[in-house]
């Protein structure tokens, strides 16, 4: 009698789970579009808020300035 574990035929049918961060370095390589937080802290504070007025720019304010857009 075996005691491992019993597989179901529908687990392979789960997606497998992505790394958002790698997710988002291809999206940059292989099409140019660039998915950064506003408030990621591995950017100093001009790149923040220069990410933070193109914001703005194409989306309006963020919810959270008291502004809705």
């Amino acid at each position: 009698m075996s005691h491992g574990r019993y597989r179901c035929a529908l687990g392979r049918l789960q997606p497998n789970k992505q790394d958002p961060e790698r997710t988002k370095m291809i999206g940059w390589r292989e099409t140019g579009i660039l998915v950064v937080s506003a408030d990621d802290t591995r950017l100093t504070w001009p790149e923040r808020e220069f990410i933070s007025q193109i914001g703005k720019k194409l989306y309006g304010h963020r919810n959270n300035e008291g502004e809705n857009a």
